[in-house]
């Protein structure tokens, strides 16, 4: 009985453990394994990125402080950081990388930088 290649369905021949005609239907069979892992971790990477553009941009001398809603509509998403920090003094810092923000009432938020 012939073995047939994982990918591309040909005849395999060689050691009997052997799965793949070559190195190519190896290498494209185990990426398709992983893109739909892939595609998700950069997604979020994606998201993560801009993020942290935004807030570099709006923060060009290490700490600034910006409404939400310019925040919101340069297209920043407040559902992904990287971080939490918690202050002695109950403030919640959220980082994205090396850049975070407080949120300062319902329509403020200051922005900083971690040195």
């Amino acid at each position: 009985m012939d073995r047939l290649c994982l990918d591309c369905g040909n005849p395999v021949k060689g050691r009997a453990d052997k799965k793949f005609c070559d190195d190519l239907c190896r290498n494209n069979y185990n990426n398709h394994l992983k893109a739909e892992d892939n595609a998700i971790v950069k997604a979020v990477n994606l998201i993560l990125k801009r993020n942290r553009s935004i807030l570099s941009k709006f923060n060009p001398d290490g700490k600034a402080k910006i409404t939400r809603n310019k925040l919101i509509s340069a297209g920043f998403n407040f559902n992904y950081h990287t971080s939490i920090h918690l202050t002695h003094n109950g403030n919640t810092y959220i980082f994205c990388y090396e850049f975070g923000y407080l949120a300062i009432g319902e329509l403020d938020i200051l922005i900083v930088k971690k040195e």
